[in-house]
């Protein structure tokens, strides 16, 4: 199944960011093969929002596992998490339904 997990960071940590981005990077790296793509949400001005991950997982409990094993997550960065289940409907211009 894949989901679409919804992060929203602390701006309080902001500063957590910068100081373990090459660790989160490896992180995002090593489970590539389960978070098949991640980025920043950044508000109109440009400010960081957080983040949203697409992820395949057997249930929402591991893609929780995930999350809680980043290195980003005992730091507090992570304000809020949402974990969705997502069905693929439409892609590259085709309805796949």
């Amino acid at each position: 199944m894949r989901y679409v997990i919804l992060f929203e960071d602390d701006p309080a940590k902001a500063d957590v960011r910068p100081k373990l981005m090459p660790e989160h990077q490896k992180f995002l790296r090593a489970h590539g093969d389960r978070i098949l793509t991640a980025g920043p949400l950044l508000e109109e001005s440009g400010a960081g929002a957080g983040g949203m991950w697409l992820v395949e997982a057997a249930s929402a409990a591991e893609a929780r596992h995930l999350v809680e094993a980043d290195p980003f997550w005992p730091t507090g960065l992570r304000k809020s998490v949402r974990i969705l289940q997502w069905k693929l409907v439409f892609h590259a211009g085709q309805a796949l339904v």
